[in-house]
């Protein structure tokens, strides 16, 4: 075999294994779950919990300042909570353990984010959401608490959209 067609094997079987990785992340806290009583630390100190939010849309984003998908994707969770508060929707973005405060509190501040930022100092929160590594990863949750959709990666803004809209309108 030449190096050439070797080349090719080892992005395959890399992006096979990083694949099954997410498949089996999935597996956990898969749609139609509830989702877990939580409470969020804000970075405002705020305490908000997952049992308060009950009877609200709410989406929950797991992501990091050094996660550049997640800066990339972040401008377009700006605009779906801002489309969608009126209606309802709460949004908590949940910077990941290894992130550093200062750097959480200095992207909130510079980026204007308009809705909940929590620090996940102790990495409970991540667990409780089906041990979430990999970022950024955001949970769609039910007015009933229950989880109705989970993206890995940046996910497509006219499903989220679509799918918030039916959210928020069921009774």
């Amino acid at each position: 075999m030449t190096a050439r067609h070797r080349s090719w094997i080892k992005p395959a079987a890399i992006g096979a294994v990083v694949l099954a990785l997410a498949g089996a992340a999935y597996t956990f806290m898969a749609k139609g779950e509830k989702a877990p009583d939580v409470t969020f630390i804000s970075i405002a100190g705020d305490k908000i919990s997952t049992a308060n939010l009950r009877g609200k849309v709410v989406m929950v984003n797991f992501w990091a300042t050094s996660c550049t998908t997640c800066v990339k994707e972040m401008p377009a969770m700006v605009d779906t909570y801002n489309k969608f508060k009126g209606q309802g929707l709460e949004f908590v973005a949940v910077a990941m353990q290894y992130d550093p405060p200062n750097y959480v509190l200095n992207f909130t501040e510079t980026r204007k984010l308009p809705f909940i930022v929590a620090l996940d100092a102790g990495g409970d929160i991540a667990k409780s959401f089906g041990d979430v590594t990999l970022t950024p990863t955001t949970f769609v949750i039910g007015k009933d608490g229950t989880i109705l959709k989970r993206y890995v990666g940046e996910p497509d803004f006219t499903q989220v959209h679509a799918l918030l809209q039916k959210a928020l309108a069921a009774g």
